[in-house]
């Protein structure tokens, strides 16, 4: 992916130039948060195959998902052990948390789906962003390569869960609901002071 990966993926604001420097200066903070996001993203899928079981493709789709993002999360607390890193306790996500606030609430129960998966969908967006810019900022060769895997395999998530809402939901329902989270997204990146010591 290149510079224009914020066009690719749809993305309205780009992440503040300031925000690779304060990360590489808060190393230990940046991977542990990174370890918590890869948690939370298998608890997600986890959550979704559990209140949509009855639909066999998105189970089929998820399953393994929950199985890769535990295994980022075992390669993230690997590289933190080699450090001499610890975990820590898990710290609230105000990214997430403020997409979160503006999932409708008064909608048909048949369109929920449609919204929890673009809020995945923009999750995966950013974070494949913000890996993008770690891969490219980062003085460590070998923290570079780590992060363009994480990169490579953000972008693909998000293309999946934008792939799921269209099996589900006519595509320019699917492609509205996006722009209008592409709208909230920009919004809440507004309300938010760049932090070095997080990965949202």
């Amino acid at each position: 992916m290149s510079t224009s990966d914020n066009s690719i993926l749809g993305l309205k604001l780009p992440t503040d130039p300031r925000w690779p420097d304060l990360a590489s200066v808060s190393l230990e903070e940046i991977l542990t948060d990174h370890a918590f996001c890869e948690q939370k993203a298998a608890t997600q899928c986890i959550s979704l195959i559990q209140r949509y079981s009855d639909k066999e493709d998105l189970v089929n789709a998820l399953s393994p998902i929950v199985t890769e993002e535990w295994g980022h999360f075992r390669m993230v607390w690997a590289e933190m052990k080699k450090r001499g890193y610890s975990l820590g306790r898990q710290r609230k996500d105000d990214y997430v948390n403020l997409l979160l606030q503006h999932e409708p609430k008064h909608i048909p129960g048949e369109d929920k789906l449609l919204h929890k998966l673009m809020i995945a969908a923009m999750i995966e967006a950013r974070s494949c962003e913000r890996f993008r810019l770690l891969h490219e900022g980062l003085a460590e060769e070998n923290l570079r390569h780590f992060y363009y895997k994480f990169m490579v395999s953000e972008a693909g998530h998000y293309r999946l869960f934008i792939d799921l809402a269209e099996q589900y939901y006519p595509a320019e329902k699917v492609r509205a609901a996006w722009q209008q989270w592409l709208t909230i997204e920009e919004q809440v990146l507004q309300l938010l002071v760049p932090r070095g010591d997080r990965m949202h």
